[in-house]
This record gives C-alpha cells, sequence and structure tokens, in this order.
C-alpha cells in the first residue's frame, strides 16, 4: 500500500519499502561519488601508466642502449620485461619503439620550449572547466599536478590515453600541431576514432581560418569559439554526384550523408533540418541546412553554392540569419551564425560583401566530391539493341497469344 504524503513514494517493495524522493536524491548522490572514484582511478591508473612510458623512452634516448649493448637490445628488453611481467600488455617490441618515439618527438623542440607550449594550453584547458565537467572531468590544476611528478614530463599528457597519443605523434609534423590535437581530445572528449578523422580533416591548419565578421560582431569570447569552430575548406569526398551537380543534388547527398557531413562540421553541431521553412511577411522562404552548436548555443544557418562566391550570396545569407534571430531564436540564446559553402571564393570579394552587415557570418569553401561516371550508368548501344529485340520478340509472343 502506497503512502499518501508530500514525499509522493514511487514504489513499494516485498519488504514494504517506500522510496521516495529523499531516497532518490541520495542514491543519485551515491552513484555520482562513485562515478567520480572511477574516473580518479582510472586517470591515476593512465597517469602512472604514461609517465612510465615516457621514462622507459626516455632511458632508450638517454641511454644510447643501442649503440652501448647492440642493435637487438630492444628486443631483448621485450623479452625480459614480458618474462617477468607476463600478464601485463605493453612490453612488445612495436610499443617500445613507440616510447621512445615518444620521447623523443617531444624532446625535438627543447624542454624549455615545451614546458612554455604546455603551460599556455594548460590555461585554456582549464579554463574551460564547465567542458571538463561535461566528459566527466571534475578536476583543477593543482589536482593535476598532484597525479605525477616528473621534470620534463607533460602533466597534462596523463587526460589522454596511450592510443591516442601513438595516432598523434605518428600523424603530426610539429609539436605545436600535436599539442593542439591533444587540447581537442581533452576539451571535447574525442574517442579514438574521432581523433583519427579529425587528423585525416586536417583540422589542425583548417580550423579557424575561415573568411568571417566574427571578432566584429560577436562579443570576444563567442566570437573566438565560432571562430575555432569554421573551416577554411571542408572534404565533402565522402559524397558522390554527377558532372554538373545542382545545388538541390548536393543537399540531399549531404542529408543522406549527415552523420558523416556531422563530423565534418566538428564537435557541438545538431542537425535541426534541410529546406527548413520560415514564413516572412506572408512568404514562405527556405533555409537550405539549419544546424545548432551546443558549445556556442546558437543557431547555424548554412547556405551551400554549387558555385564559386558571389557578393549576393552574402546578402541572402544575411537574410536567413536576420529571420532566424527573429522567429526562432530565443531570447535566452546567442546570435544566429551565418556560413556560407561554396565551390570558391575570393578573400578581397568576401571581405567587400561583408562591409556593411550587421550579422555574425562566415564563407568557406568545399572539394574532394567524387563525380560519377555517367557514361558507365547509361546502357551501351549493344545493350539498347538488345532490349529493343527483346521487345518486339514480347510482344510478338503476346500477339500471337491474343490471336
Amino acid at each position: 500500500m502506497n503512502k499518501q504524503n508530500n514525499d509522493k513514494p514511487i514504489l513499494v517493495s516485498s519488504h514494504d519499502i517506500y522510496l521516495d524522493n529523499d531516497y532518490i536524491k541520495w542514491i543519485h548522490d551515491i552513484k555520482d561519488r562513485f562515478r567520480n572514484i572511477q574516473i580518479k582511478a582510472a586517470l591515476r591508473v593512465n597517469s602512472e601508466q604514461l609517465l612510465f612510458n615516457w621514462q622507459l623512452g626516455r632511458d632508450i634516448v638517454k641511454r644510447k642502449i643501442e649503440e652501448k649493448w647492440g642493435n637487438g637490445i630492444v628486443e631483448q628488453l621485450s623479452l625480459d620485461l614480458q618474462s617477468e611481467f607476463p600478464s601485463v600488455k605493453g612490453f612488445s617490441v612495436s610499443n617500445l619503439w613507440y616510447m621512445k618515439r615518444w620521447y623523443s618527438f617531444y624532446s625535438q623542440c627543447g624542454n624549455e620550449k615545451l614546458q612554455q607550449l604546455v603551460v599556455e594550453m594548460e590555461k585554456r584547458v582549464f579554463s574551460n572547466s564547465t567542458r571538463l565537467e561535461q566528459i566527466g572531468i571534475n578536476t583543477s590544476e593543482q589536482k593535476l599536478q598532484q597525479l605525477v611528478v616528473e621534470l620534463d614530463f607533460p602533466k597534462i599528457f596523463a587526460y589522454v590515453p596511450w592510443g591516442h597519443h601513438l595516432q598523434i605523434i605518428t600523424k603530426a609534423n610539429t609539436v605545436e600541431e600535436a599539442l593542439f590535437y591533444i587540447e581537442k581530445t581533452i576539451t571535447e572528449g574525442w574517442s579514438r576514432r574521432a581523433l583519427i578523422d579529425c587528423i585525416k580533416a586536417d583540422m589542425y591548419h583548417n580550423i579557424g581560418s575561415a573568411l568571417t565578421n566574427f571578432s566584429e560582431m560577436l562579443p570576444e569570447v563567442q566570437g573566438r569559439l565560432a571562430q575555432e569552430i569554421i573551416k577554411d575548406t571542408y572534404d565533402l569526398s565522402f559524397v558522390e554526384l554527377p558532372k554538373g551537380y545542382a545545388e538541390s543534388e548536393l543537399e540531399t547527398a549531404l542529408e543522406q550523408n549527415i552523420t558523416r557531413f556531422l563530423l565534418e562540421l566538428g564537435t557541438g553541431f545538431a542537425f535541426v533540418g534541410r529546406q527548413k521553412e520560415i514564413v516572412v511577411a506572408g512568404k514562405t522562404r527556405k533555409i537550405d541546412m539549419l544546424f545548432y552548436h551546443i558549445h556556442l548555443k546558437c543557431y547555424v544557418v548554412i547556405e551551400l553554392k554549387a558555385a564559386s562566391f558571389e557578393p549576393e550570396f552574402a546578402g541572402k545569407l544575411n537574410f536567413y540569419v536576420n529571420a532566424v534571430n527573429e522567429l526562432i531564436k530565443t531570447a535566452d540564446e546567442n546570435p544566429t551564425i551565418g556560413l556560407l559553402i561554396c565551390k570558391d571564393k575570393n578573400q578581397t570579394e568576401v571581405q567587400w560583401a561583408f562591409q556593411g552587415i550587421q550579422t555574425p557570418m562566415g564563407v568557406a569553401s568545399y572539394d574532394k566530391i567524387k563525380l560519377k561516371e555517367i557514361q558507365n550508368q547509361l546502357p551501351t548501344v549493344e545493350q539498347i539493341q538488345k532490349r529493343i529485340e527483346q521487345a518486339e520478340e514480347e510482344f510478338n509472343l503476346n500477339k500471337k497469344t491474343t490471336d
């Protein structure tokens, strides 16, 4: 029998136990505390393992073990470690070489410069404490420093799994590029697959390089974040279209591959819809594609053009951005951003087209679309002739049957 009181119990067990709101809040708190313990434990294990890998890589480099004990010493070291710790993974020959490569990669710029770059990165990472908590990291710079104590080991590396580190050092060309991907892995909570895709898309060189007016039209913080999410060039190699394709065909292809397109756009984008209808002054207008950016808390209007940039494109995008602000955006959301993605663009034309426009907008281009070979889709002359003959035979057969 349920109790009827202000606590509103929601369940009665076979033992006559009443689970009210107070119990629900308590068990929720217990679960949160245990999850935090799990995260901290995993972080500590990861940090200690990474510190070990760093130290071993440093030993291999500084001891010059190949010169001292011969070219096969790494293989011997692997055998000795696996023999002593048979249940421990990570002592393969290839992994030992990766430890050396990992240490050597970051040592190339010198310890002083590395520490300077890392300190700058740490300031950016820990200034985004809300985002860290969203992806399960509830810590501070001081707590991080307590995890590992090593003079030349960047402590912030502890937040990135070993597999991620290997992907970064084998694909990044510079320490600055590698630290960029480490920072994004931490703040965006990237999986290894997401990291690989972003490196493949060359996010380091593309992100934040698009032509925009964000710095003039948005508050400083939002303008900087908005600039970071916009690429100069988008890789649409996952799309296949016929030669001379129309904009509607490009839209359809992107909608059909929306998961891949969202990945190319970057973290934080949510798809609202294609050909989103808005009614202005009694006329129905349609936005090519409408997105919402979770971190920026704003709508993003994307207009697609299967042609090079023309100044009039900016005016149309400006109209749609204003319309979304007036008809869709709520009072607690940030100003809508417009993004025009076209085949090509000229910097001077874009800059002049933006003059006088008061809405935040950007222009990017796209490339690597796969073009279908139309000839392969059409039947050959022989195939057409054969089909005609088959049709005539069927017609004659049907006629005889009827007669």
